[in-house]
């Protein structure tokens, strides 16, 4: 008589030859379960075998043909491991009792330690209720749940190659999965009668299988599955295309649950390509809110939902929440468990809302603990003490050429109290373009410096690091000793400086000859070492890398430290992503400032904006010319390029100008001799890419005219429109979208709209995410799941419990804290390093 194993091996051969089509067995694979359950535990199988070959099978029905053979084979080979370990017990001889060996897993071990048992019991068989409601969650335990970290192999189906398929989708582990989360919902919850089904419906039909047929299409290469449904008060046509298989599993009389979006043709309603289910099976596809996930090849939604479900179901209930029960009664959130389950497979939109705010909850509830840590331990440093003499700012401030605004007295004097409060000073000043950001960081450079110290000021091109400069010479340097720094105690220093100079500038700042220096990532370089670095400031701080901030700043023991923006940034993001910093805003222009006008022109009006660039340069005015390409590629026949539309404009449209050319992939040495022309009056045009939207100063510029300007974010309109209306005289900004379509373009009306760069901020956040903010900042805030940084209101109240939370217990410390402590750990591992 054959063995269970055996008979087995025999099922398995015959469904191979058959091609999977689970009809090996009357009724199925699955069928057979049962005998074969009771037949093993009689003969003493180990319980690990039998759990393994049950869970498997019963979930076979479920798969695709292609996961049925890799199911198979899997269980074929933890079945002959068996056979060649314990052959007697394979060969159907019973033996009493005893302690069991286990049956080691037939697939590879996984790449990382699983601290639970045998892989094979991570994942139990699939519920058999036909509803998805939560279970009533498992009490909290006082470690984390463990096992999580097992690799996708454990899970029923899921063999070595499509583990690599979804690895394609970042999910390599259990925990992955249950935080891999839809990208959108289709609610399929309602039901109509066929009878009042609308053309549009997204919706869920019961019916009952009148006839089903497959027919060739397109002379045969094609072929369309097609299926008549009745519920008793209509008809409706259902087509699968290219679905033969589904002929196979349906036929007349079966009754069958479909969700889809009802369709014409003909004059009769259809659905084409609905998600069905059998009437008996549980729902997970139709009937309900279904979720729809990211994709990859090899990986189809049915599936992937599957395995979710599966997963989702057996892990949720046994999570161990980090949240603090105290936090989330205050804020009225879900348990951890109860959120995952319905962010999955929500019961209703309110249950989903709920889920979805809890986990958008907990990615910035642990950003702002972070953000908390990076401050405290910044702010438990000592610095030296600057104070300058009783009236010696007042002295610096009346010798200037013009009247401070109140937003620049207000920032001077926050940087006067940081310099005073003997602690580093770590603070993000951001102001619009135009605002006088320099002139306030110069002032309190001078403070530092009166006192003996120097002051590096590092600036992200050569051209910005040019122009400060040129700026803080006039403000704090005169030949003849009147200011506070001779010329010779002022460098610059960029990757073009020549050696001679450079080896000059290096001697000075190791014998503090020289007290203030200015340059690029070049103030960062080895040999570079400083007297005594007290302050550090840094110009348009999100183009450098964490890494570069801290080799400047580790030029010096604690220095104090100002970063500048004149991006300026949101207030959702302010209190997150440079929650850590000391904000200073200056919201004010300066006296005489007149503001830019501002106009959308249709393409077709280009030559408008010819005319007003000719009548301000005979004005004795200069204009701005932006493209967004440099030059056209083969694929870009609607967008204009400056390198052939320079040559065309001097040619053609202004052949009695002088224009400039300026782009990226120009030598340093060429855009700096470009700009020095167009600054100095020798081009009266300057055509450029987006390489000019940061460090160009030129007063006489009255004109800024982009072209192509639907390709460019609002933070980048807004930084192009701030190189012009820097001087005294009106100035104008005019934008012209590559078609007549894009004249509408959200982004140019708003800059219609507004001149104030905080509210184009807030709509750029909104439309384009926090990427143009971020810039080299840390990527990863970039990557939250869940937490939208335009969400004022949420970040607001995570960050108020992260303070109550961090005041009360810094370290997470306390025993309460410890699930806590490890979930921040892991959230911040992957980051690299400090905010600021």
């Amino acid at each position: 008589m054959p063995s269970p194993i055996e008979k087995l091996q025999k099922f398995f051969k015959l469904e191979a030859e058959r091609g999977y089509d689970n009809r090996a067995v009357v009724g199925g694979l699955d069928k057979i379960v049962p005998a074969w359950d009771t037949e093993a535990q009689t003969l003493n199988y180990p319980e690990t075998l039998i759990e393994t070959v049950r869970t498997r099978l019963l979930n076979y029905p479920n798969l695709e043909s292609e996961e049925r053979s890799q199911a198979l084979a899997d269980l074929l080979t933890l079945l002959k491991e068996f056979q060649s370990e314990h052959p007697q017990l394979a060969a159907n001889q019973a033996q009493p009792a005893a302690p069991r060996k286990p049956i080691p897993p037939a697939r590879p071990k996984p790449a990382r330690p699983v601290e639970a048992g045998p892989a094979d019991d991570l994942l139990p068989p699939p519920p058999a209720a036909p509803n998805l409601r939560p279970a009533r969650p498992v009490p909290p335990k006082s470690e984390p749940v463990q096992g999580l970290d097992a690799p996708l192999t454990v899970i029923s189906g899921i063999g070595t190659r499509y583990a690599q398929s979804l690895r394609s989708l970042g999910l390599e582990t259990l925990n992955d999965l249950l935080y891999f989360f839809p990208r959108r919902y289709d609610d399929y919850s309602q039901f109509k009668p066929i009878n009042r089904l609308e053309y549009g419906d997204e919706l869920t039909v019961l019916g009952t299988i009148q006839s089903i047929i497959v027919r060739p299409i397109r002379g045969g290469q094609s072929q369309l599955t097609e299926a008549v449904i009745t519920d008793g008060t209509g008809f409706l046509r259902v087509t699968w295309f290219n679905s033969p298989y589904i002929a196979n599993k349906l036929k007349s009389g079966d009754q069958i649950v479909l969700s889809g979006k009802v369709d014409m043709y003909l004059g009769r309603k259809v659905m084409n390509n609905p998600d069905w289910e059998s009437l008996e099976q549980e729902h997970l596809h139709t009937n309900r809110i279904v979720p729809v996930y990211p994709l990859t090849a090899q990986v189809t939604q049915k599936n992937l939902r599957r395995i979710l479900h599966q997963t989702v179901t057996f892990w949720a209930s046994r999570l161990t929440d980090h949240l603090p029960n105290s936090v989330r009664e205050e804020t009225n959130l879900p348990d951890l468990s109860t959120a995952i389950r319905n962010a999955h497979f929500p019961d209703s939109m309110d249950s989903l809302t709920a889920a979805r705010r809890r986990l958008a909850f907990d990615e910035i509830f642990l950003l702002q603990l972070g953000v908390q840590r990076q401050k405290q331990s910044w702010q438990s440093l000592t610095a030296q003490v600057f104070e300058p003499p009783a009236g010696w700012l007042d002295e610096q401030i009346q010798r200037l050429p013009y009247e401070l605004t109140n937003a620049q007295r207000k920032a001077l004097a926050d940087l006067e109290s940081d310099l005073r409060s003997g602690r580093p000073m770590n603070r993000l000043l951001q102001g619009d373009v135009g605002s006088g950001k320099t002139v306030v960081a110069g002032l309190a450079a001078a403070v530092v410096i009166q006192a003996g110290a120097q002051v590096a000021f590092m600036a992200p091109t050569s051209i910005l690091a040019e122009q400060h400069y040129r700026s803080l010479s006039r403000l704090l340097a005169a030949e003849d000793g009147s200011n506070l720094l001779r010329p010779a105690e002022i460098a610059l220093l960029v990757g073009d400086t020549s050696e001679a100079e450079k080896a000059a500038i290096r001697s000075g700042l190791a014998d503090g000859s020289i007290r203030l220096v200015i340059g690029t990532h070049a103030l960062i370089e080895d040999p570079i070492t400083f007297q005594r670095l007290q302050m550090a400031v840094i110009d348009e701080q999100h183009r450098f890398g964490v890494a570069q901030r801290a080799a400047l700043r580790g030029k010096g023991e604690n220095p104090h430290l100002l970063v500048m923006t004149a991006t300026p940034i949101p207030r959702s993001l302010a209190l997150t992503l440079y929650g850590d910093l000391d904000l200073a805003v200056m919201d004010e222009m300066p006296v005489g400032r007149m503001p830019i006008e501002t106009h959308v022109l249709h393409p077709l009006e280009r030559e408008r904006a010819y005319h007003l660039l000719r009548t301000q340069i005979e004005q004795g005015r200069q204009a701005f010319i932006i493209y967004p390409l440099v030059e056209k590629g083969e694929r870009e026949d609607d967008s204009k390029a400056a390198v052939e539309e320079h040559q065309r404009l001097q040619r053609e449209v202004f052949p009695h100008l002088k224009l400039g050319l300026l782009h990226g992939r120009m030598r340093p040495d060429e855009k700096e001799q470009v700009m020095a022309r167009f600054r100095d009056g020798e081009y009266q045009i300057l055509v450029s890419t987006s390489v000019v939207e940061v460090g160009v100063d030129v007063p006489n510029a009255t004109v800024m005219l982009i072209e192509g300007a639907n390709r460019f974010g609002l933070a980048q309109l807004h930084q192009f429109r701030g190189r012009v209306g820097r001087g005294p005289d009106q100035s104008y900004c005019l934008l012209i979208p590559e078609s007549e379509n894009a004249v509408e373009n959200e982004r140019l009306v708003a800059m219609e709209q507004s001149s104030d760069g905080f509210v184009l901020a807030e709509r750029d956040l909104e439309q384009r995410g926090p990427g143009d903010f971020l810039g080299s900042r840390q990527s990863g805030f970039m990557e939250l799941k869940m937490a939208s940084l335009t969400d004022v209101r949420l970040i607001e109240i995570a960050r108020e419990q992260a303070q109550k939370l961090f005041a009360m217990d810094p370290e997470l410390q306390l025993p309460e804290h410890a699930n806590l402590s490890r979930v921040f750990d892991r959230f911040w591992a992957a980051t690299k390093g400090e905010l600021s």
